[in-house]
């Protein structure tokens, strides 16, 4: 009998070290993310022409489309063969910050609040259209795809207005993209004293301020780099990239999930996107070093 016992807990044993051995860490897994953000399941290294990659957005189950905030030029990555496969040339040099696919066509966000579409990326010969969306804010990063309801989603990384009432807020717009035009208001809305609140009741490790010798309070600025909408769970993924901040809101604006992402793999996030099967892929620019892109296997 004590032998039976002895065996079964080796096996126990086994499996756990098994399952560490994978990547899969319970303890990394916290609120409703879906996976271990501190055990990737592979680190891709990107080439220099990608040294300030500043956005992703996955074209098919083995490439992502990426941009860079300097010149007007998507780079085709292919994650199989580890390398470049194409570049497509869409405009001027200036500071994109943003890209996401709808079918064929992509997408490509100035900082400026401008709007690049390749209309048909598969082809050598797409039209290019541009588009001046109008959004009341400043410093606009965050753009994603949201199919269910046939907008474009984007997240100005700074405030707009300098009103007391303004400075604990943040946005979330919608682009039409039926008329091509922006719609009208808001179509989420952050309210940053709720966000540190929620990092306090579930004890979350975030950005700290408080004087000396007092009891310090979290100072959270959602400073959106990068938003993408989960294609199975339908959360709304945002990275707060100065602060390492990985959040996750439903579609009213409700938050989830708050999470800090480790220095040592995230030199400094600025583009997240998605596979069909839900893994995750977070862009980061090479700052001192590479750029990179992190994935993570979905696990429900």
């Amino acid at each position: 009998m004590i032998a039976g016992h002895f065996i079964w807990i080796t096996i126990a044993v086994q499996l756990i070290a098994g399952c560490a051995s994978d990547g899969v860490n319970p303890q990394g897994i916290k609120g409703k993310t879906g996976y271990s953000l501190t055990a990737p399941d592979k680190v891709y290294s990107l080439p220099p022409s990608l040294h300030e990659i500043s956005g992703i957005t996955a074209v098919d189950a083995a490439s992502v489309a990426c941009v860079q905030d300097e010149h007007g030029m998507v780079f085709i990555y292919d994650l199989n063969k580890k390398s470049m496969t194409r570049q497509i040339s869409f405009g001027s040099n200036g500071d994109y910050e943003g890209i996401a696919r709808v079918n064929k066509a992509l997408y490509i966000l100035r900082s400026d609040e401008v709007l690049s579409e390749i209309v048909d990326f598969t082809s050598a010969k797409s039209p290019i259209n541009v588009y001046k969306t109008g959004i009341p804010g400043k410093d606009a990063e965050g753009l994603c795809y949201d199919p269910k309801n046939n907008r474009l989603l984007i997240a100005p990384k700074e405030i707009s207005s300098d009103k007391p009432s303004a400075l604990n807020t943040r946005h979330i717009y919608g682009f039409n993209l039926a008329s091509k035009t922006l719609i009208k208001g808001t179509v989420m809305d952050f309210d940053i004293k709720k966000v540190e609140e929620f990092a306090v009741k579930n004890n979350i490790k975030v950005p700290m301020k408080g004087k000396k010798g007092e009891e310090k309070v979290p100072d959270i600025n959602l400073k959106i780099s990068a938003i993408g909408i989960h294609p199975l769970t339908y959360k709304l993924f945002a990275i707060s990239g100065p602060e390492r901040l990985l959040f996750v809101f439903d579609l009213k604006g409700n938050l989830e999930s708050l999470e800090r992402l480790d220095k040592d793999l995230f030199a400094q996030p600025e583009g997240i996107t998605f596979m069909e099967n839900g893994d995750m892929l977070i862009s980061n620019e090479g700052a001192k070093g590479i750029p990179t892109i992190v994935r993570f296997n979905f696990r429900k």
